[in-house]
């Protein structure tokens, strides 16, 4: 049953072949037997699983069922859940329990899904890499030896590993569509605002979108069907309609306009990385689409814009976690300054650090103008720039990363090498607009994905073409060896 896709799942559920208990069991044994090989798991809720799992059954056998009920998940412990510890990655939250629900959380339960537990993540959602955590590395299951991306890479791992079929993960910078990539699955961050961020433990505000991870595109666009939508206790939320995400699917690709933004396919591209790239643009090409040669000529400012904007916003928002009201707090503080300072200096790893200090300074009084202000004036012409491609194409497409997945340790020493893996993630992010990550070959045994950005709201189209090169390809069905050991 694990290598079973949510669609493939539901229709069992429905047709009685399998329960949602036994189903659950089978995936809460799988995650027993592999994930000390992966650490792709922060928290596993076994008992509460089998209890919805249970409610899911009833469900089914009285015909109410609607197309994830009976479902298992995992969240990645981004998102709060009540009753449920949510780390965030971090020391600074390992011993936070919520009070509520996120609302993604909740949306989720009510669509009958079945929570198996929260997954690793780089702390605070700050990384590329996903061996930022506090509660250490994951490994990628296609090889061990490498990273699975990051930040989401405990949700990307496990559903590749076949774990669990789909995941939530968060995404700031490329941090669904990196770890898609580097793992094989499709990956979709939503346009800033469809998905509420209510109850995700916010990194950067203006930039944060939360989204699904699963095998296929037909998968995610179910999950969005039920992820998205007016959150009015989110004021960042969109007042839009929710169209039906799977009634375009089969849409034809006929008169479709693809722009191929010239400066995602010149220096800094791997050669082998760019041919399956080609290979998948090819097969778009060949089920009627155009390509498009278009410019992003801003696309230079993108890394010292997003790592101005990211870590500034990173500053104000970690400023709560100070030890007075929740979270860590160090021992025996002498007065406020040293609990404010001993905490910090405990609870937070180094990239935080780093991102904190980079932000604060950014902010501070004399610097300002000059980088925070330059930043949102960048950010703008990047945003520009996107709108201008989108008078004359339907969609983007290039490379979701420079290559593959890199190796563990690899990059960890050197901040700048590691931002640079989010050089085609990021402007995405800024510009607030919907990208994908679908997976399109791969390199010497890794996965590579290809990434769709579309319009903003058009979320419909960018899974519409996913699904119709997933129908002509099988990349997306491709499995790591992890039972066997690194593959």
């Amino acid at each position: 049953m694990h290598d079973q896709t949510v669609a493939q799942l539901s229709r069992g559920l429905r047709e009685k072949r399998f329960s949602s208990v036994e189903l659950t069991r089978h995936l809460l044994d799988r995650i027993g037997q592999l994930d000390s090989q992966l650490n792709s798991f922060i928290t596993v809720t076994g008992e509460q699983a089998l209890a919805a799992a249970d409610h899911a059954d009833r469900i089914l056998a009285a015909g109410g069922a609607g197309p994830l009920t009976g479902i298992p998940i995992a969240h990645k412990d981004i998102f709060c859940t009540d009753g449920v510890r949510t780390s965030c990655g971090s020391r600074m939250l390992d011993n936070f329990v919520p009070p509520y629900d996120a609302t993604v959380v909740r949306q989720l339960a009510d669509a009958g899904t079945v929570c198996l537990g929260k997954t690793n993540m780089d702390e605070f959602a700050m990384g590329s890499s996903n061996e930022n955590s506090y509660y250490g590395p994951v490994k990628n299951p296609w090889h061990t030896g490498l990273v699975p991306g990051g930040s989401s890479g405990g949700s990307a791992a496990a559903v590749a590993a076949g774990l669990v079929p789909a995941a939530t993960g968060t995404d700031t910078g490329g941090s669904i569509r990196q770890p898609a990539a580097f793992c094989g699955i499709t990956g979709l961050k939503p346009t800033y605002g469809r998905v509420s961020r209510l109850g995700i433990v916010a990194y950067a505000s203006s930039l944060d979108q939360g989204g699904p991870m699963a095998r296929s595109a037909e998968d995610c666009a179910l999950l969005l069907n039920a992820m998205a939508g007016h959150d009015p206790a989110d004021s960042t939320s969109t007042r839009r309609e929710v169209p039906d995400y799977c009634a375009e699917l089969e849409r034809p690709l006929e008169g479709l306009r693809i722009g191929l933004p010239k400066e995602y396919f010149g220096e800094g591209l791997d050669a082998a990385t760019g041919e399956c790239i080609q290979a998948a643009l090819r097969e778009l090409e060949s089920q009627g689409a155009t390509l498009v040669e278009v410019e992003l000529p801003n696309s230079h400012l993108t890394i010292p814009t997003y790592y101005i904007i990211a870590p500034a916003e990173a500053s104000t928002n970690l400023s709560r976690f100070d030890g007075v009201r929740y979270g860590h707090r160090c021992d025996s503080p002498e007065n406020l300054h040293d609990l404010y300072t001993r905490t910090r200096e405990e609870g937070f790893g180094d990239e935080v650090k780093r991102r904190i200090l980079v932000g604060t300074y950014a902010l501070s009084a004399g610097y300002y103008d000059a980088y925070y202000r330059k930043a949102q004036q960048a950010r703008r012409l990047i945003r520009d720039d996107f709108l201008a491609c989108f008078e004359s194409v339907d969609v983007i497409a290039g490379p979701t990363a420079p290559g593959p997945a890199f190796g563990i340790g690899e990059k960890i020493s050197d901040p700048v090498a590691m931002y640079l893996e989010d050089v085609y993630t990021l402007a995405v992010n800024l510009a607030g607009l919907p990208g994908m990550s679908v997976p399109a070959g791969l390199v010497d045994g890794k996965p590579v994905g290809l990434q769709l950005i579309g319009r903003h709201f058009d979320e419909g189209r960018l899974l519409n073409v996913a699904h119709r090169f997933q129908q002509a390809t099988d990349w997306h069905t491709r499995t790591p060896d992890i039972a066997g050991g690194a593959a």
